[in-house]
């Protein structure tokens, strides 16, 4: 069900691998980003399929209760942390032209968003199969 997320986190990580820093935030961010979109589909929470960013699918997921509501204050924070690391990093270095000059992403930055990505994907994923299970 997550291959797509895998697959884009796993290209994310072979990017920072190779020293293409700017796409391994790019893809790491994508990853996440489809981990929330098979998580709504899977559970039938409507979003725009084409349109929906980070912060939209997880307004979504708070508004469907896929979290705990002792966590809904974690998940505010989740997404401001996400909102001003991994996608204000990714728009700031990695997510427009770069212009004339030359602009080199330190691996300390990809390091962060590879972690900070994976572990709420993580998070995202356990939360999901413990519903999907309850469902049955």
């Amino acid at each position: 069900e997550f291959r797509g997320a895998e697959k884009e986190y796993l290209l994310a990580f072979e990017n920072y691998r190779r020293g293409e820093n700017n796409n391994a935030i790019l893809n790491a961010v994508k990853a996440f980003e489809s981990a929330m979109k098979i998580i709504c589909s899977g559970l039938g929470y409507e979003y725009d399929k084409d349109r929906a960013t980070a912060k939209a699918l997880i307004n979504i997921l708070k508004q469907n209760s896929f979290f705990p509501s002792y966590l809904n204050n974690h998940m505010d924070e989740l997404r401001i942390s996400l909102e001003t690391g991994a996608t204000t990093i990714r728009n700031k270095i990695a997510g427009h032209g770069q212009g004339a000059s030359v602009q080199e992403t330190e691996d300390m930055y990809v390091e962060y968003v590879l972690n900070l990505v994976a572990a709420n994907i993580i998070f995202l994923y356990k939360i999901y199969r413990k519903k999907k299970t309850e469902e049955h």
